[in-house]
């Protein structure tokens, strides 16, 4: 059974090991085989549908969090506007602070804003922040996890500059191998873990936790000692336990502190936040899901959300629409494999009515780059006529202009084939998903 647990591990290999196709089609395929497990105690009142994605929230929010969990962070203000950003720094009052864009990607402070400022975090004068807060409120900020099209700031946090005399890196997320808890710690940070893995992986301590249990005092000593902290340890455990406590309360899937630091007194401060939170807990969690940010999401997987669909968008010319994320995967590979590329993945599921086929086109159709659309339908509970129907509608609503290739198999197959028979339309009939995939290909050559 592939859990929320599973879901990590993939991310957690994959982000090291695999291009960005294959990272964004198997986390799906994780979350959306997690949400399958899950739903079978998850209560009424909880959505069992839609394109679930882990929420991630912005560094000021998942601050406050923390905060309100008891862990030490940094004095800080968001603002959304320039005259908010010159207040919120005036109210710090220091000689200087440090004005932090808020985006959802990590490497913040080595991007680069379209626009031509270099760096998205910086420590300023108070007086230059009207300057700076310009250039990054309404940009958009290009980082090395953010893509290639960067992320959109619209909200900035200025902070307290703090004197700071060491960084650690420390992190929660789920484990498969031990299933439970996993805390990783080391003694170097505020660069990229990644880099620290391959550098000095030596430095990098991990230690499970029994979910049933939480971690005990030993756990919290291997942790405090791991990171190398100089002040008093028992405290430091404090703020170790806060963030675990963090962890399970709030259903994350991820804590993430980078730099977790110590001041010149000894304390530990979390300088930085990042938490991921399980969207399977939505329901039990609605303070925290309400500020989820979907400017920083694609807007066509808003869409698909709304219409309870599952949608990733690509970088190639075919779309597609298929049943099933491994039915997906594979229509992708064997489009790849006959020299085309997929523009998106998308999975009707199994429940799909008429409508939501209709927006699945319209959502396919908003990107220029498709050229032709692919759909692979493999009927079990999801009825083939129902799907015909829905391209017949889609097709004369939209004025599809690309061509559509169409493979139906399984639950009420002739009847769906005879309503696109019956349609009038011009749509391009495939015997096996090999002869789609051809003629999708071909469609476009």
């Amino acid at each position: 059974i592939l859990t929320t647990t599973y879901y990590n591990d993939i991310l957690h290999h994959l982000i090291l090991q695999a291009d960005k196709t294959s990272i964004m089609l198997l986390s799906t395929f994780a979350r959306t085989a997690g949400r399958c497990a899950s739903r079978r105690s998850m209560p009424p009142a909880a959505s069992t549908a839609g394109a679930v994605r882990q929420l991630n929230l912005h560094e000021y929010q998942s601050a406050q969090i923390m905060k309100d969990a008891g862990v030490n962070v940094p004095f800080g203000i968001p603002a959304h506007t320039v005259d908010e950003a010159v207040a919120a720094a005036n109210e710090i009052g220091d000689e200087q602070v440090v004005i932090k864009s808020q985006i959802l990607a990590g490497g913040r402070g080595l991007g680069k804003f379209t626009g031509g400022l270099q760096g998205g975090v910086h420590i300023i004068d108070t007086p230059r922040v009207e300057e700076y807060a310009s250039q990054m409120l309404g940009g958009t900020l290009v980082t090395k996890q953010s893509g290639a099209a960067g992320k959109p700031v619209n909200t900035v946090l200025l902070a307290k500059k703090m004197n700071l005399a060491r960084e650690f890196y420390f992190a929660i997320m789920l484990d498969r191998s031990s299933q439970g808890p996993l805390i990783i710690a080391c003694s170097e940070g505020g660069t990229s873990i990644e880099d620290l893995a391959e550098s000095s992986p030596e430095k990098i301590i991990k230690v499970p936790i029994d979910i049933r249990t939480g971690p005990t005092d030993a756990d919290i000593s291997n942790v405090v000692k791991g990171l190398g902290a100089t002040g008093d340890e028992a405290a430091a455990g404090e703020q170790i336990r806060a963030l675990y406590d963090l962890f399970v309360a709030k259903d994350c899937t991820m804590v993430e502190v980078n730099p977790l630091a110590e001041d010149t007194d000894g304390n530990l401060i979390a300088a930085d936040a990042k938490i991921g939170f399980d969207d399977n807990a939505a329901f039990r969690q609605k303070d925290v899901h309400e500020q989820r940010d979907h400017t920083q999401e694609d807007p066509r997987e808003v869409a698909a959300g709304k219409w309870d669909l599952n949608y990733i968008g690509l970088d190639g010319s075919i779309g597609c629409m298929v049943n099933g994320a491994g039915l997906a995967m594979s229509t992708m590979d064997i489009i790849s494999l006959h020299g085309g590329s997929p523009a998106n993945f998308l999975d009707v599921g199994g429940s799909a009515n008429v409508d939501q086929i209709k927006a699945a086109f319209d959502i396919i159709t908003t990107d220029p780059a498709v050229k032709a659309i692919l759909v692979n339908i493999f009927g079990g509970i999801m009825k083939c006529d129902i799907i015909a129907e829905g391209i017949v509608e889609a097709s004369r609503s939209l004025n599809l202009s690309v061509p559509v290739i169409v493979r139906l198999e399984g639950t009420n197959v002739e009847k769906g084939q005879q309503i696109l028979r019956d349609s009038g339309l011009e749509l391009i009939s495939a015997n096996d998903l090999d002869d789609a995939a051809k003629k999708a290909v071909a469609a476009i050559a």
